[in-house]
């Protein structure tokens, strides 16, 4: 690049960071609501699993395949809505998904039967799918270097209230509704967000920095991607790391519930813990940002998490009990909070804006088919002890590890 399109680019970047210092903090705070779309989609519900088995007169399995089709939504929206945004701007596809977000929720409260509550979380997917990966685009168009790792560790630190108070708004939603109140809940949240996206979220791709061309174009960009070996290693480690938390997500509602009985509402004080631990540690690696590499910040919260991940495995083995099953989680999710902000910092920051949309898609369509694919693991292991669970968290934290070690060099 010449100094003369180094300079213009450094000034079309300048012009379009601009409203964002204006109003920084409630951009961030957008942004950082946008996010936690996912864990409201998940984690709000996930105490009625029981009750909605129960209700339907279904299996453990097919319940949980709920939660399934709907990381599989999430993966085909960003897939979509990536690549879409850096060719039109990143305004219009949000207005979009948050709208249809709103409208799936409501169709998920009225699912007569198991299948259609699948094709409608499905549905549910796709759309909030488009708001998650233009987040991630978003703070590419306007953060550069140590700054994204940064940023992102702030909207954890705010999309982080959601795993937290989402469980226990559900767990006493259920105290005088049915599951099918918590999607009413969650299509008057998704209302809420649109409200505060169409005034508070400007166009932050200019029409000269989009790219051009039709799906032949973005497949090339995808292709491009997926050959790129620091990029696919970074994103591969981050996705194995978030399988291993939906192995957590999904069998944790009946193993702590039914096999060591705890409450829904002890249940979701639980998961609110865990959800404490990992944002904590987020903050921590943020504020590390640019004084220790992001590399070495992920290596540690990889070892963080095996750590975990053997402790919860002893603790299922040897009969522990509660206390040593959330012990275990609890330290997991320290690690998680290094891993997550740390691989997705990566990947992101060793690509250029233009292609942040399909990059960010990409990101996010591994870590959510990889959860999607670990979801049901631990159902069809079987529930009746911590064991399943436990396997599949410690099997996927190893090959997080030895993902990162063989694939994560380069530019990180």
């Amino acid at each position: 690049m010449s100094v003369a399109e180094a300079a213009t680019s450094a000034a079309v970047r300048s012009h379009a960071v601009q409203p964002s210092q204006r109003s920084r903090g409630l951009l961030l705070l957008i942004l950082g609501a946008l996010s936690a779309i996912g864990p409201l989609s998940i984690d709000m519900y996930l105490p009625a699993l029981p009750a909605i088995t129960a209700e339907m007169l279904s299996g453990e399995a097919q319940v949980q395949l709920t939660l399934t089709a709907c990381l599989i939504g999430v993966s085909v929206g960003q897939i979509i809505a990536g690549p879409l945004s850096d060719v039109r701007g990143r305004r219009m596809p949000l207005i979009v998904g948050v709208a249809g977000f709103m409208l799936a929720s409501l169709l998920c409260a009225f699912a007569p039967s198991v299948p259609m509550l699948i094709a409608f979380r499905l549905l549910q997917g796709v759309l909030g799918g488009a708001a998650l990966v233009i987040v991630r685009a978003v703070v590419r168009d306007l953060y550069d270097g140590a700054a994204i790792a940064r940023i992102f560790a702030t909207l954890m630190l705010v999309s982080g209230l959601a795993p937290i108070l989402a469980p226990i708004a559900g767990a006493q939603l259920l105290a005088f509704t049915s599951w099918r109140g918590v999607f009413v809940a969650l299509s008057v949240a998704g209302f809420v967000l649109l409200l505060a996206v169409l005034p508070g979220v400007r166009e932050t791709l200019p029409a000269d920095k989009r790219e051009s061309g039709g799906l032949k174009h973005t497949a090339r960009t995808f292709w491009q991607l997926l050959r790129d070996r620091s990029f696919m290693g970074f994103a591969l480690t981050g996705g194995l790391a978030f399988a291993a938390m939906f192995g957590y997500i999904s069998g944790s509602p009946f193993v702590l519930q039914e096999v060591y009985g705890a409450s829904p509402q002890q249940y979701s004080l639980i998961f609110g813990v865990n959800a404490l631990a990992l944002t904590v540690t987020a903050q921590i690696g943020g504020r590390l940002s640019g004084r220790v590499r992001p590399v070495l910040l992920v290596r540690i919260g990889l070892v963080i998490g095996m750590a975990g991940a053997a402790l919860l495995m002893a603790a299922a083995l040897t009969g522990m009990g509660l206390w040593g099953i959330v012990a275990g989680l609890v330290v997991i999710m320290l690690g998680q909070g290094l891993v997550l902000p740390g691989t997705g910092a990566l990947a992101l920051g060793s690509q250029p804006a233009q292609v942040a949309g399909s990059a960010s898609a990409l990101t996010g369509v591994l870590q959510f088919a990889l959860g999607a694919a670990a979801a049901p693991l631990v159902g069809l292991a079987g529930t009746g002890t911590a064991v399943p669970m436990a396997c599949v968290m410690l099997g996927l934290f190893l090959c997080s590890a030895l993902t990162f070690t063989v694939l994560g060099r380069g530019r990180g």
